[in-house]
């Protein structure tokens, strides 16, 4: 991928689909797994504090195989000095991009001045961009919400945009929902506050130079297919995470890549052979195999994988070949079990 691989895109018009930012899912034996469904998709890590990898375990939170490229990294943070820091530690991990966390809006996140609430601060994150941009050889990137509590969306967030590529983001990803920093959990901020796709479609038109990619709610490949017909770039989170062999469609369907069906048993071969030399060096199958339960939804034999990986890897004594039991339990010969699993 490019240094300016977005500027590249929107030379091109052409798309980018990436999977969303999610604590305590996608981490890097999720994105081993996602990679292996797409080449192309871009993968976004959990979010990782600024002063947790200045202060922290640093190949824990940004170490990754580097067949999962290409990564963003998402941070946390409002202190521009504080992500200079953690910028010039991460690029040594080899990431490709730089996200700013300005959409998470829970307590822990709040108590730290950073996530949504500074939707409230554009001049602080605009800060923290330029800091950013002035040390990293890769894209430096915003994550945000179209607003916070009373805030009234259509007013505040072009100004916000302005401000962001003011200070140069290379692209900003709107999720398309307000967030409530008070009253609702952060479960509930991804599905009470209603979704506004109009307003963000609108900014698109409002700034063509710019490029401007969409989250929030998007179930389908389908749906994806549409945001793109109006947006640069669109990000899928919890479908891809419980319907993760959607991300199979995407290379054909997003990046025109020829139609090929997933090859299932290359991919159990492949986290077979991940988890191995995952547990040589001390880890649990656990660690891995959790993030595969949602693998095939509606096929014959799909419950029983699930059951098979979400009991059995908890086990004393559990080995990597529990995925080859587990693949055996579903059924993928009809063209019509294969379409659903796909």
């Amino acid at each position: 991928m490019t240094k300016n691989f977005y500027q590249a895109a929107l030379a091109a018009q052409s798309k980018i689909l990436a999977t969303a930012p999610m604590i305590d899912w996608t981490d890097r034996h999720c994105r081993y797994l996602f990679r292996l469904l797409s080449n192309h998709a871009l993968l976004y890590t959990e979010m990782v504090v600024a002063d947790a990898i200045i202060h922290g375990p640093r190949e824990r939170l940004l170490g990754h195989d580097a067949r999962e490229n290409p990564v963003a990294l998402q941070l946390g943070g409002s202190d521009p000095a504080k992500l200079v820091e953690a910028v010039r530690i991460a690029l040594d991990f080899g990431y490709d991009e730089i996200n700013l966390n300005v959409g998470c809006p829970s307590d822990r996140v709040q108590s730290g001045a950073f996530g949504a609430c500074l939707m409230r601060e554009p001049e602080t994150v605009a800060a923290c961009v330029e800091a950013m941009k002035r040390v990293s050889p890769v894209p430096v990137t915003v994550k945000c919400r179209i607003g916070v509590d009373e805030q009234e969306p259509e007013a505040v967030l072009p100004e916000f945009l302005a401000r962001m590529v003011g200070a140069g983001a290379d692209a900003i990803w709107i999720h398309a929902r307000k967030a409530w920093l008070q009253g609702l959990s952060p479960k509930e901020n991804r599905e009470i506050p209603p979704l506004d796709y109009p307003l963000v479609h609108r900014m698109k038109r409002e700034n063509p130079n710019v490029f401007l990619g969409i989250n929030g709610g998007i179930q389908t490949i389908d749906e994806a297919v549409h945001h793109l017909e109006h947006m640069d770039g669109v990000m899928i989170g919890r479908a891809a995470y419980h319907h993760a062999a959607i991300l199979g469609e995407v290379d054909a369907r997003i990046y025109g890549a020829p139609a090929a069906p997933v090859d299932w048993d290359a991919v159990r071969d492949a986290m077979i052979a991940y988890c191995e030399r995952h547990m040589s060096r001390g880890g649990r199958l656990n660690n891995v195999t959790r993030h595969m339960v949602g693998l095939f939804q509606s096929v014959p034999g799909a419950r029983r994988f699930r059951q098979i990986l979400s009991t059995g890897a908890t086990k004393p004594g559990a080995r990597p070949d529990l995925i080859a039991e587990a693949f055996a339990a579903v059924d993928l010969s009809g063209s019509e079990a294969a379409a659903a699993a796909e």
